[in-house]
């Protein structure tokens, strides 16, 4: 029997890239509404209500009401939105996060779907702090360069319709959205200071962390840093982390349409400070890939079918 999935918001760029990844598995029937029934709220209700597992990608508000839309104890979740990463009663959709993620994925019925920044920082800083190397109580800071497709359709209306738009820096009211599940999902006592940055690129995206660690207790080094990583990710079909430290990191076409996450530990030949990055799509395991990654988990299937590993 084939799993009914519904995707509520399948006309955006998240729920387009998913969709495009459904629509030729055979173990899936997508639910499916055309415009005038996306914007019946009757018609909505139901196609909620006979999924299997229902995948949001709305904004914040419209995902609460999606979800206040479901009438029965049966139909399963997957928020793509901010709505819900660090609610109670949900699970952080994050897979590799700890040993015990995935089984809770698994049986969980309302999972939220990471943000594209907190899965490259908490990939990188989460496994540190549970191994004592970073202190929970750090002051982290983080830096990340992203695509412009993950700012949503305004944002890639604005960079393709003005040539001359190179480099967008915001955040600067220090209270971006993603800096909640950042703090949460990595134990720390402390939010990071966050500067996000948009370049001219449809996707990819490079998300680093510096750390000082001569000041640092027990000044940990690049060895038992890279140690920690290897052993939180060994095993992973889509989390690789690398020893090499190349003089440069780019992000290319040809990184397009993927769902690996890498992670690589740069440090100063004194061992005095370090720089953790971590490249993805942002479009991958930055979001499409992480909400197919997670329906695979909850309905049992191969965790990596339809990925690009």
């Amino acid at each position: 029997m084939s799993i009914r999935v519904f995707i509520d918001g399948a006309v955006g760029t998240t729920g387009l890239e998913i969709r495009e990844r459904l629509s030729d598995r055979p173990e899936i029937a997508l639910v499916t509404l055309d415009d005038a029934q996306r914007k019946d709220a009757a018609a909505r209700a139901q196609a909620l209500n006979a999924a299997d597992i229902v995948i949001l990608c709305l904004p914040d508000d419209a995902a609460r009401d999606a979800v206040a839309m479901i009438a029965n104890d049966r139909t399963r979740v997957i928020d793509a939105s901010t709505a819900h990463r660090v609610a109670d009663g949900w699970t952080y959709g994050f897979a590799e996060l700890d040993p015990a993620n995935a089984n809770r994925i698994a049986t969980a019925r309302f999972v939220s779907n990471p943000g594209c920044y907190p899965t490259g920082f908490l990939a990188l800083v989460a496994p540190l702090v549970r191994d004592a190397l970073i202190p929970a109580d750090w002051p982290l800071t983080v830096n990340a360069v992203s695509g412009y497709s993950g700012g949503g359709k305004a944002l890639i209306e604005r960079f393709e319709q003005d040539a001359g738009l190179a480099f967008r820096d915001y955040g600067f009211t220090l209270a971006h959205k993603h800096i909640p599940e950042m703090q949460k999902h990595a134990g720390l006592a402390y939010a990071p200071v966050f500067a996000p940055m948009v370049t001219r690129a449809y996707r990819g995206m490079i998300v680093e962390v510096p750390l000082p660690l001569a000041a640092m207790p027990g000044r940990p080094s690049r060895a038992a840093l890279l140690d920690s990583l290897h052993r939180a990710y060994a095993g992973s079909a889509l989390v690789r982390v690398h020893d090499d430290a190349p003089d440069e990191l780019l992000i290319g076409t040809h990184d397009a349409g993927t769902d690996r996450l890498d992670l690589r530990v740069f440090a100063a030949a004194d061992g005095s400070q370090a720089r953790l990055v971590a490249t993805l799509d942002n479009l991958g395991k930055g979001a499409a890939g992480a909400a197919v990654q997670n329906l695979n988990i909850m309905a049992g299937l191969d965790p990596v079918a339809g990925l690009t590993c």
